[in-house]
């Protein structure tokens, strides 16, 4: 019985953090800020959602590939979040005029792709 309450609070948690993020991708002002906003709703809350999933089931087969998933979501979306958000700075893509602090400003030159590149 408590499990169950749980895992349900788990699951509702994780669905509402996964909306949050959803709703900050269309309105958040920048690239970076929805960049944020995707990867932490999709970690965070697919993470909460397949630890409530994983409290309901009696297969350790099925607990261990959901703990994998939640392991490779970790592991790459934080990854590939970082690498997009170097690329467009070092591309130019604009900053919304909300933002206060630009670290990278001195740390990269600015990056262009020439036809002489190979």
């Amino acid at each position: 019985m408590i499990v169950d309450i749980i895992s349900g609070v788990l699951i509702v948690l994780g669905t509402a953090l996964t909306l949050v993020a959803s709703i900050g991708l269309m309105r958040l002002p920048d690239f970076f800020a929805r960049g944020h906003a995707a990867t932490k709703g999709a970690t965070l809350g697919l993470a909460l959602t397949l630890t409530g999933a994983a409290l309901q089931m009696t297969d350790r087969g099925d607990i261990a590939k959901l703990s994998l998933a939640v392991l490779a979501q970790f592991l790459t979306a934080p990854v590939a979040s970082h690498l997009l958000g170097r690329t467009a700075h070092r591309t130019g893509i604009a900053l919304s005029e909300h933002t206060v602090l630009d670290e990278l400003v001195e740390d990269e030159p600015p990056f262009s792709i020439t036809k002489d590149a190979k």
